[in-house]
């Protein structure tokens, strides 16, 4: 045992040391991991990984919407949609040898319930409970009808891990035992994870051995270790206009795709001044998107008019233009003036979505200051103080961004506007019409007809605006000419697994 450590320790001097290895892809990122329990994971890079180490019942086919069976062969929902039925394939184990069983999915879905982490509700909203009537063979009982249901299950959330190796009771803070193409090999918190390759995976073997990701404090340090062959892969997140420069720079290739990813203000409409209506509604109209996609990401992202993005059925710009005429006639209303401004603070991280989020904030400080009756005050934390700040209601008014748990409208409804999932983004948002037409449409199996309702939702998001919808985002990734494998899904998955050096 104690060779095989000093030889992979040897293996990862060489990595760090002399960079690019056939057997390994160097990656960098600015983005950070909060927690690797997909108990409680639901920011982007934590779940991204989990989608590398760990495996659901289904999964997305790579590059595609299209759901196909991952630890599930088979399903069948019953007639009413109120009870689902998954066989287990039965060659499926952890990393550590024990079995993957309906009993492990059970204990899992059940403790994701218990201890209610911030994506619990994706569950717990739905299921009334699990059933293992055998070792294969896995039921779960819905409250209600969910056509989107086998997408929620393709989300970490419902990802199983192994009850002999993680406590039921408490959320873990170490790397989950694997059970998916890698293992968690090393982790350095804020510095370094790296991924090697799981050999008791059931699927296909990943085409690359060791995966390293090192962790950058911004763009600019990314880029730098891009240039310097520090790494091969810059992944998340480059400043826009270093994107375009390195477009025309022979030594890399610059991967676009679209995406489903979507940014917005949030406002916490339990607290003053933002319980006002008015005063939402008053911000809605003096916003410049205009401004913030060309002067700070020159043109590379788009300007969003509702909370599902653009491409997706059901999407129907909603949100007001800027008029700055309509927002001074609001804050009147609402009691305020050039002499007797509204003071508000504006907040948000300056790491985890990128170096341009400081840009954004001024702009935002800009433009709502326009009316002349608003004054701002920008503050910022970093990312894991910002997540226990607006979860607990610390924050009146902040920035955040929205990766798709599952490509649903839905995904971009229920999460923000239910009760349940409201409280997790921060706003505290409640309206009974409004959780009653989401509650329809998921119990509709009728695509037109569950638009129908998502529009109607949408609409009235415009006239309620707990949240402010801002811009829709591409995804971009920079290499060297020898990675391959590439690949930027609408699912937003960045599979490490099919990554690899072509020399």
């Amino acid at each position: 045992m104690r060779k095989l450590v000093i030889l992979g320790l040897m293996a990862l001097i060489v990595v760090f040391v002399f960079g690019v290895a056939r057997n390994t892809v160097i990656i960098g990122t600015t983005d950070k991991i909060r927690v690797l329990d997909p108990a409680d994971a639901y920011d982007y890079f934590s779940c991204n990984i989990l989608q590398n180490v760990l495996v659901g019942l289904v999964d997305y086919k790579p590059g595609t919407a299209e759901l196909v069976p991952a630890l599930a062969e088979s399903w069948e929902i019953s007639d009413d949609g109120l009870v689902y039925t998954f066989h287990i394939r039965k060659d499926a184990v952890f990393a550590n040898g024990n079995p993957i069983t309906a009993k492990t999915l059970k204990w899992s879905f059940d403790r994701v319930i218990k201890l209610q982490g911030d994506p619990a509700f994706l569950l717990s909203d739905v299921v009334e409970k699990t059933e293992a009537p055998d070792d294969y063979t896995f039921k779960v009982y819905l409250k209600h009808p969910f056509s989107a249901f086998l997408s929620v299950l393709a989300f970490t959330v419902a990802y199983p891990i192994d009850p002999a190796s993680h406590p039921e009771d408490k959320v873990f803070t170490d790397a989950p035992v694997a059970s998916g193409p890698y293992y968690v090999y090393q982790w350095v918190r804020d510095v370094r994870i790296v991924l090697a390759a799981n050999p008791k995976y059931f699927g296909p073997k990943p085409k690359t051995q060791m995966i390293v990701i090192n962790f950058y404090e911004n763009a600019s340090t990314l880029r730098l270790a891009l240039e310097s062959g520090q790494i091969d892969v810059a992944y998340r997140t480059l400043d826009p206009r270093d994107v375009l420069a390195l477009k025309n720079d022979p030594r890399f290739v610059v991967y676009e795709g679209e995406s489903p990813v979507i940014r917005e203000i949030v406002f916490n409409v339990t607290q003053e001044p933002f319980t006002d209506v008015r005063v939402r509604k008053a911000i809605a109209y003096a916003v410049n998107r205009q401004a913030i996609v060309e002067d700070v990401f020159a043109g590379t992202v788009k300007p969003l008019y509702s909370l599902v993005p653009m491409g997706m059925w059901s999407h129907v710009d909603v949100m007001p233009k800027r008029d700055l005429y309509t927002a001074r006639k609001l804050l009147e209303e609402a009691g305020y003036s050039e002499d007797n401004p509204l003071e508000v603070d504006l907040w948000y991280t300056p790491s985890h979505y990128g170096s341009t989020e400081a840009d954004v904030a001024q702009v935002l400080k800009e433009a709502i200051e326009e009316t002349g009756m608003v004054k701002v005050t920008i503050k910022y934390a970093e990312w894991a103080t910002y997540i226990d700040y607006f979860v607990n209601g610390v924050m009146g008014m902040f920035l955040l961004g929205w990766y798709p748990d599952y490509l649903d409208p839905d995904d971009y409804l229920w999460p923000f506007l239910s009760e349940s999932g409201a409280k997790s983004m921060g706003a505290f948002y409640k309206n009974e019409w409004v959780e009653e037409m989401m509650l329809q449409a998921r119990r509709e199996s009728d695509m037109q007809a569950r638009s129908e309702m998502y529009k109607k939702v949408q609409q009235y998001l415009a006239e309620d605006v707990p949240y402010v919808p801002l811009w829709q985002g591409k995804q971009f990734c920079v290499a060297r000419p020898y990675v391959k494998g590439i690949l930027l899904e609408p699912t937003q998955i960045f599979r490490y697994y099919l990554l690899y050096i072509e020399q």
